[in-house]
């Protein structure tokens, strides 16, 4: 089945301090849009059994929980919900989707495969007689694997006007998702299933937008996300022009691990650290997450050497018949809640504050357009 996209990728550019009027802007370009995306959740809700009812009741409680953590980013919704003529708490339900969603049980995970390497490479000069001083770079890749009806419903986005400029790709409403911001903080992001996730915290879209917004490193980034309140989980790769982890965020707390011994961080979705993984939802996500990890490890493996830009690092995403669907593509034969697509392919470069769209799967290197947007 072939992924549905539009002719031209919608670009949301928003440009305020006051993050009320940021929001707004972004309300009003996403005025014709947003109710065809709601009209997709209300069904995706409806199909894990979630009432309407309680769809409000967990977005209002999730806009509660956004203003107490920060204020600005509840301003920001309720701009959005202002710019589009909305109700705040359906804006609001976007993003706690993640969270309401995870009362469901009828509508499985298919998501999203992340790279990302540290390397260190020897400079022409030093001051040292022990040799050249090495030059550290990072950079990483993923697929932004989801519902194919929601392959209409997300844009690309540049937002200024806050601590730093932040360029990226989210959906229609939503704060935030994947991106890089003017100061070279990169963030990846995958969705994990903890056994106790539920609405109450921040959600964790919500919490990528303000590390975006307001961080200026990975320790920086990760002490923001220590000290967040989170009852659901995700998984944060944050890197910036030299340093490079990955995040476990569940209830049970916020875990990192390191780069491997060549500089790779591989993530799918589960768990992996051992306190998390104690309780995560393994009957959502495996085999899948699993063989699709075990399968990019191995095939990293064998690269010698391995790729030097996050765009040839994307080719390692490509998969095809009888292989983990890595590269996801739809099935026209199941129904809705499971036709999994992968709607994008991004990559961030914390060295040139880049992050490029390709309105593609891997696949599809070479015959689609990068769209390339810089923080700055």
């Amino acid at each position: 089945m072939p992924i549905p996209r539009p002719d031209q990728r919608r670009h949301v550019l928003v440009d305020a301090a006051d993050p009320h009027r940021r929001g707004a802007a972004r309300g009003e370009q996403l005025r014709a849009h947003l109710p065809a995306a709601l009209d997709v959740y209300d069904r995706l809700f409806a199909l894990g059994g979630i009432t309407p009812a309680r769809v409000r009741d967990d977005a209002e409680r999730a806009l509660d929980a956004v203003g107490e953590f920060r204020p600005g980013a509840r301003a920001e919704i309720e701009g959005i919900a202002h710019g589009a003529g909305l109700d705040p708490w359906r804006v609001a339900a976007l993003n706690a989707r993640t969270e309401i969603l995870a009362r469901s049980a009828t509508v499985p995970p298919g998501e999203c495969t992340t790279l990302v390497r540290r390397t260190t490479e020897p400079t022409g000069s030093t001051c040292s007689t022990d040799g050249p001083a090495p030059a550290v770079r990072t950079f990483g890749v993923q697929t932004w694997d989801w519902h194919v009806e929601l392959s209409a419903h997300w844009h690309t986005l540049e937002s200024r006007g806050g601590r730093h400029t932040v360029v990226g790709l989210t959906e229609d409403g939503i704060l935030g998702k994947i991106g890089i911001n003017g100061a070279g903080l990169a963030l990846h992001f995958n969705i994990l299933g903890h056994a106790r996730d539920g609405v109450g915290g921040v959600p964790v879209h919500v919490l990528a937008a303000v590390v975006l917004a307001e961080a200026g490193s990975v320790a920086e980034a990760v002490d923001l996300v220590r000290g967040a309140p989170l009852t659901s989980s995700g998984s944060f790769a944050l890197f910036d022009g030299t340093d490079a982890t990955l995040l476990d965020l569940s209830p049970a707390g916020v875990f990192a691990v390191a780069p491997d011994e060549r500089g790779l961080l591989v993530r799918t979705n589960h768990f992996l650290t051992p306190v998390p993984a104690a309780e995560e939802k393994s009957w959502l996500y495996q085999p899948d997450s699993g063989e699709r990890h075990d399968f990019v490890r191995a095939r990293l493996a064998r690269l010698r050497p391995l790729p030097d830009t996050s765009q040839a690092l994307a080719r390692c995403l490509v998969t095809g018949p009888g292989e983990p669907p890595v590269t996801c593509l739809p099935d026209p034969a199941e129904a809705l809640g499971r036709r999994w697509a992968s709607l994008a392919t991004v990559a961030l470069d914390p060295a040139t504050r880049t992050a490029a769209v390709l309105d593609g799967t891997p696949a599809e290197l070479g015959a689609r357009p990068w769209r390339t947007l810089t923080a700055t």
